[in-house]
């Protein structure tokens, strides 16, 4: 994508959702119950996330070891931390993706297929885990929330993950993929595309993997989800966990599409919008995704620190990949 259209779309999206807050919100109000968080729900979300970093790594891990990529955990936490730090300027979490995929490309010469693919790869299984964690969250919510309206999101993302699913493992979608070869070419794409395609189809002779990190990334999602329920415990909500179960996972999926920098606005309408369903006021649903989102930016707090130290010293490490232009 072109970066006028590109910059157009995001303006345009982050505007709308301005547009929405305002509409719903009392910024006064807002600001109060910020104010009267209360900081150990804060520091318990924190550490969830925190500690749900190292099953993160290992999944990684898992999935490069499959491949010949032989990496020690203590760097690829180093390289999440560094793609949290990466994503507070970046564009959702694509952004810290691609760093994380410039890092172990250059780490690893000759091997940028495989990080791709293993990036890729941990994302789409990610979003497979993550719809089915929302089903359970749903079966769990049924009877007590009113939810219904967000099971066409959830819909359109198992479709669509079914499709994705078919595209990259099936040797029968191949003749399907090369319709689109034409336009890859057009964009100078089609042989990396093409690379990182036959890198994450190599994936389906190793079956075992791809459940271990189905079976780690659903455990992770699940703890994540009581860090979304804690940041709304912190400014009142008196909700249980089982509405989170549908809340949470749909906000991680939205979250992977980079609408906005960092998803600014589109998280904290989204928490507006789905809270204002049950009955939560718009300015608690504000405070409480703002307050994951400072959650979530004081987790990039030690990628910083390791950028920084790393360009005092010198390290080649430090540097971060430009965003692509086209």
């Amino acid at each position: 994508m072109k970066r006028p259209l590109r910059v157009t779309l995001t303006l345009l999206v982050t505007g709308l959702c301005f547009a929405y807050l305002i509409w719903k919100i009392d910024l006064g109000t807002t600001l109060r119950v910020i104010a009267d968080a209360n900081p150990l729900y804060l520091f318990l979300a924190f550490a969830i996330m925190v500690v749900t970093i190292l099953p993160m790594a290992w999944r990684w891990q898992l999935l490069l070891r499959a491949k010949g990529v032989e990496e020690r955990i203590p760097w690829l936490t180093r390289a999440y931390f560094v793609s949290y730090a990466a994503g507070q300027v970046l564009p959702t979490s694509v952004g810290g993706d691609a760093v994380r995929i410039f890092e172990t490309a250059r780490r690893h010469p000759g091997k940028g297929d495989t990080a791709a693919a293993s990036v890729l790869l941990e994302r789409a299984i990610g979003g497979a885990a993550t719809l089915l964690l929302a089903a359970v969250g749903f079966l769990l919510a049924v009877g007590h929330y009113d939810v219904g309206a967000y099971l066409w999101i959830e819909g359109i993302f198992v479709v669509g993950t079914i499709i994705l699913g078919f595209l990259l493992f099936s040797r029968s979608a191949r003749p399907l993929l090369r319709l689109g070869r034409p336009i890859l070419a057009f964009f100078r794409l089609d042989r990396l595309v093409a690379r990182v395609y036959a890198a994450v189809h190599s994936y389906r002779d190793h079956a075992g993997v791809l459940l271990a990190v189905c079976a780690i990334t659903l455990g992770v999602q699940a703890a994540r989800v009581l860090a979304i329920w804690l940041s709304g415990k912190a400014v009142g909500i008196d909700l249980s966990p089982r509405p989170y179960y549908v809340m949470g996972p749909l906000l991680f999926l939205v979250m992977l599409v980079p609408f906005t920098v960092n998803g600014f606005a589109v998280r904290e309408s989204f928490f507006v919008s789905f809270l204002g369903n049950l009955g939560v006021s718009p300015d608690e649903a504000f405070a409480a995704g703002f307050l994951f989102f400072v959650v979530t930016l004081v987790m990039s707090l030690p990628g910083a620190v390791i950028l920084a130290w790393e360009g005092v010293r010198g390290s080649g490490r430090a540097r971060l990949p430009r965003e692509a232009d086209g």
